[in-house]
């Protein structure tokens, strides 16, 4: 699908943390709808980016989002290139392996510090710079200068048993955004966190939608990253009157 006679006329989003799930099903939508789409990663040569270079226009560029000197050149790339970003989306799961299933007694202080520095310090710095950005924006359609959507999850609403790392990062990530939101708002600026409490069904090569861990989607069991992109580009598109700073997300037969 070739989207090049409207890209830009939405304005710049940029996705921050670009990979196969969310991230692929924001840029399409994006692109679809107008958008000029910029995609980072700590991998630009990753194969789903590449394919949504070719089918949706969208221009990726290498970063590592806890670094705040690559945070400082992304969007410095973004808007000599594309133009400031209108929506920013800060997609990272910031978890590595050594935190999974991990007793508090016994993983690593250094996994922990990682986890916390990938997820909620790049939050942090993403943020920054996107608010830096927006405020010199005039107001568009909706009377915003720009929105910022921080993807969260179950465990910014509940600490898991051996899931301390990862609730100490989501919960940090919803404070940040509780506090920016209370903020910016007032400056022009729609600062949402969006925890996802479920698993994610990726779109698999078959067609069908899975989890790495879940297994495969039956009877909608699962987010479809699609209908989360939806959801993030409505809220972008609400009205200064009625913002939305937190939606949480899940599908119908999840227990909570």
């Amino acid at each position: 699908m070739s989207t090049a006679s409207t890209l830009g006329t939405e304005g710049v989003a940029l996705i921050v943390g670009a990979g196969p799930g969310i991230s692929a099903s924001c840029a399409r939508l994006f692109a679809e709808s107008g958008f000029a789409v910029a995609l980072a990663a700590r991998n630009p040569s990753k194969p789903e980016l590449k394919a949504l270079e070719a089918s949706h226009g969208t221009r990726t560029f290498g970063c590592n989002a806890a670094s705040a000197d690559d945070v400082a050149t992304l969007f410095r790339d973004v808007e000599a290139q594309l133009g400031r970003p209108v929506l920013v989306v800060h997609n990272i799961d910031g978890r590595i392996a050594e935190v999974f299933q991990k007793p508090v007694n016994t993983v690593s202080p250094d996994a922990v510090w990682a986890t916390l520095h990938n997820a909620a310090y790049s939050a942090f710095l993403v943020g920054q710079l996107a608010a830096q950005a927006m405020l010199e924006n005039a107001p568009g359609p909706n009377g915003g200068k720009g929105t910022y959507i921080i993807t969260n999850a179950s465990a910014a609403l509940k600490g898991f048993p051996k899931g301390a790392a990862f609730a100490m990062a989501c919960q940090a990530k919803a404070g940040l955004a509780e506090s920016m939101a209370r903020e910016l708002g007032p400056q022009g600026i729609h600062i949402v966190n969006v925890p996802i409490d479920c698993a994610i069904g990726r779109l698999q090569d078959n067609g069908t939608r899975a989890h790495w861990l879940a297994g495969e989607t039956v009877d909608d069991n699962m987010a479809d990253p699609d209908r989360i992109a939806e959801v993030y580009l409505q809220l972008h598109r609400q009205h200064r009157s009625t913002w939305t700073n937190e939606v949480v997300l899940r599908p119908w037969t999840e227990k909570w």
